[in-house]
């Protein structure tokens, strides 16, 4: 049976190369988490090296004119950012590119955007079997007791002000929030002793909403858990990221898309099918580091969550 192969060269068209740190950009921008949290510089290895400060010094009075000052130590620990791929291949029948009427690409990148956001988003927050990556923050926070059940206060006002007191009491100020989206209905419409707004939500684009002063991301992207957590409040600046891998690109057609039991999905030539292959590559990390208001590494947390009635 003959077959309609379309070479690189043909589907080339399909993805121009500015299109890559275009995607990268999205993802950086429209997942709930990443705009909170601190980027660094593009890694240029898998692992990058991290020193964080686990003892300060201790400084003190000098008695008399000859007195022996004060000797302290400081100790620093390691902690290593690992770059984790995540992928997608995207089938699509030859039929399908040569009858489009409509950019193919435009249609792929939105839900490519959001597959990425959605795992990216999941395994910080929630739940991840990256073994080199940090436990997810709604995991620690809860074994470390830094929770509020909602209505633990006179309304979700309240519970969010207790939730950012324990951040503040470990020594750490409040930010930015992420929350699930049923929790708008809560927010809007609280105010201040003086009549003031608490919650701003977002009326243009690239305006995010507002809670306390501090941005607030509502997770759209299906990773919430909103068993787990209702908000997450914290200092994002303690946990950081950096992409190893812009986003690349391939165009598979001689190959046979297997699921993980070996099971062929696809055999691209002989179903006249190209698939297209997206990879990128990014590490996350939470240092926290020692604090004046709480040495304790192992009670010592930047984030606390709001849970939901009943946990």
């Amino acid at each position: 049976m003959g077959t309609n192969i379309i070479e690189r060269k043909d589907a080339e068209a399909l993805i121009p190369v500015e299109n890559s740190r275009e995607i990268i950009q999205k993802i950086v921008t429209t997942s709930s988490v990443l705009p909170l949290m601190h980027r660094l510089p593009n890694m240029t290895a898998k692992q990058r090296k991290m020193p964080v400060l686990s003892a300060m010094p201790v400084a003190g009075f000098v008695d008399g004119d000859n007195g022996l000052k004060p000797v302290s130590a400081a100790k620093w620990d390691k902690k290593v950012i690992t770059a984790e791929e995540i992928a997608v291949i995207i089938p699509i029948p030859e039929a399908v590119l040569d009858d489009a009427d409509y950019d193919i690409w435009g249609e792929l990148k939105p839900s490519i955007i959001a597959a990425f956001n959605k795992v990216i988003d999941t395994n910080i927050l929630f739940e991840t079997d990256r073994t080199d990556w940090p436990d997810p923050i709604v995991t620690t926070a809860t074994e470390r007791t830094h929770t509020v059940q909602i209505g633990t206060g006179a309304d979700i006002a309240e519970d969010i002000n207790q939730l950012m007191t324990l951040v503040e009491a470990d020594g750490f100020d409040v930010n930015g929030f992420a929350g699930d989206v049923s929790v708008k209905a809560n927010l809007r419409g609280l105010r201040d002793k003086n009549g003031g707004l608490l919650f701003q939500p977002s009326l243009t684009a690239g305006t995010p909403s507002t809670l306390y002063g501090q941005n607030i991301e509502f997770v759209k992207n299906g990773a919430w858990d909103k068993t787990k957590a209702l908000v997450v409040g914290g200092d994002w600046s303690q946990a950081v990221y950096a992409i190893r891998q812009d986003m690349t690109y391939k165009i598979l057609d001689q190959a046979v898309i297997s699921d993980s039991g070996g099971k062929i999905i696809y055999n691209l030539p002989q179903q006249d099918m190209v698939a297209l292959r997206c990879v990128m590559r990014l590490g996350w990390q939470l240092p926290n580091p020692i604090t004046s208001l709480n040495e304790d590494g192992e009670s010592r947390y930047p984030f606390a969550v709001l849970t939901p009635a009943g946990e």
